[in-house]
């Protein structure tokens, strides 16, 4: 940092991604931002119990804080420090001990901080999206996995990786084609189809439009096979995009939900703007979010 360089002080509201302990008393603190995009911040002392705001500095909460630092990332510092925050919807207090929604939130988290890279990129789009989908797991009106599973498929739009559901992904044929294939970026022709391509029903097809475009009343309708299938492609389509796969997706439980029964093998996702104790399996989760 150059001499002399006084730390800027700045407001922004965030959606807390994931924090992670330093030290002692103080964590660390990674943070999907309105208007500078994925930033890391220290909060000291927030692990002490007199912390004045250590509460509200939890994963999955949306949040309005003061940083210090520099927005910019002209004088080379990475780290922000956090000195006031106030809390608009701390949506993670209603999570812990709701398994389906505690594993899909943490997939959603995980989700926004790998498509960010960058940090200090602005991705306000991304921002809506994430904390659309909190708040759709929040409210409860669609199924844990229906949220998650849109929100996956809308996140990748964004990146550029929505799958082909309307044309051959290969040579543009319009059509519902039977076949899919995660390589080739979806729906695949009959003369374009690869070895190995799957071929899921037609209403699973319906569902992944469905859940892209924002249709609920399609979207609830569906029967859980269906859910099931379609978690599996969008959940394949996304680790491929990835090259790695996220920690939090194999964990996300595709029994029940809060509204309802829900699609079971990997995937999930919401709304942008969504519509007018944690059980054992999750515990090793929450120390990943929270250390």
């Amino acid at each position: 940092m150059a001499a002399g360089y006084r730390r800027q002080l700045y407001r922004d509201d965030a959606v807390v991604l994931r924090v992670q302990k330093l030290g002692e008393s103080d964590r660390i603190i990674t943070l999907l931002t309105r208007r500078h995009g994925r930033l890391r911040a220290v909060a000291r002392g927030v692990r002490r119990t007199t912390s004045k705001f250590g509460a509200r500095l939890e994963p999955f909460g949306h949040i309005d804080l003061q940083l210090a630092g520099d927005p910019k990332g002209e004088q080379g510092s990475s780290l922000h420090s956090v000195s006031q925050v106030e809390g608009i919807d701390l949506y993670g207090k209603r999570f812990l001990g709701d398994y389906p929604r505690y594993t899909a939130a943490s997939a959603i988290a995980e989700t926004a901080e790998r498509l960010t890279p960058v940090e200090r990129e602005p991705s306000l789009r991304l921002f809506q999206l994430t904390l659309g989908a909190l708040r759709a797991l929040a409210v409860g009106e669609h199924a844990t996995t229906l949220v998650l599973d849109a929100y996956l498929l809308r996140a990748m739009s964004l990146a550029g990786w929505a799958p082909a559901l309307t044309a051959c992904a290969v040579c543009g044929t319009p059509g519902r084609h039977r076949a899919f294939s995660v390589p080739a970026g979806g729906s695949v022709c009959p003369d374009c189809r690869p070895p190995g391509a799957a071929h899921p029903a037609p209403a699973t097809v319906d569902l992944m439009s469905a859940l892209t475009t924002g249709d609920w009343r399609i979207a609830d309708a569906t029967e859980t096979g269906v859910r099931r299938e379609c978690s599996g492609l969008v959940a394949a389509h996304l680790q491929w995009h990835l090259e790695r796969a996220l920690r939090s997706l194999p964990l996300v439980d595709r029994g029940t939900s809060a509204t309802g029964p829900a699609p079971a093998p990997r995937g999930g996702v919401a709304d942008p703007v969504p519509p007018p104790g944690v059980g054992a399996g999750a515990e090793g989760m929450t120390r990943e979010m929270t250390e």
